[in-house]
């Protein structure tokens, strides 16, 4: 049910993460190409990895793409999940659990101490979900984020560099 991407799988996570952006309101944010998707999880130093859920007999029904984070507190690394998506005629059919359960096993053999993702407020189904497996949520932190023109107006400022 389970399995890593491969590159050809970058199509159909490109059409999904569209899928995704679009049920979270989003689609005009979604700007990732194939090309950026397979540079990242394929390319010479990949930056992110893929699961793919599928059915018996092999059709993707959903994804999971993550990173390696570390958490300076722990001294180890941790999974950030950036995207998990089944699509919604297969969801109740335990891919979303069963893609969680990979990134956990993951963690355990390999040490990490921690998986996280983020889930927007609004929705309940997936806060349900996650709740149901034990996760819970980080209400003492807030994300913040730059983009676009506040990230480049800070990456332009001068820089700051001590004297020796």
């Amino acid at each position: 049910m389970i399995r890593n991407a491969t590159p050809a799988d970058v199509p159909v996570i490109h059409a999904m993460i569209r899928e995704l952006a679009e049920y979270e309101k989003a689609l005009d944010e979604a700007r990732a190409t194939e090309e950026q998707l397979r540079e990242a999880l394929f390319g010479e130093r990949p930056a992110a990895y893929a699961h793919i859920a599928e059915t018996e007999d092999g059709e993707p029904v959903g994804f999971a793409l993550w990173f390696l984070n570390f958490s300076t507190w722990r001294g180890v690394h941790g999974i950030y999940l950036e995207d998990l998506y089944v699509r919604p005629d297969r969801r109740g059919g335990g891919h979303g659990k069963a893609l969680l359960t990979e990134l956990a096993r993951i963690c355990v053999e390999r040490g990490y101490e921690r998986l996280e993702w983020s889930v927007l407020d609004w929705n309940e189904p997936s806060i349900g979900f996650y709740r149901s497996l034990g996760a819970l949520p980080q209400d003492e932190w807030t994300v913040f984020r730059l983009t676009d023109a506040a990230l480049g107006e800070l990456g332009a400022a001068p820089r700051q560099v001590a004297s020796p």
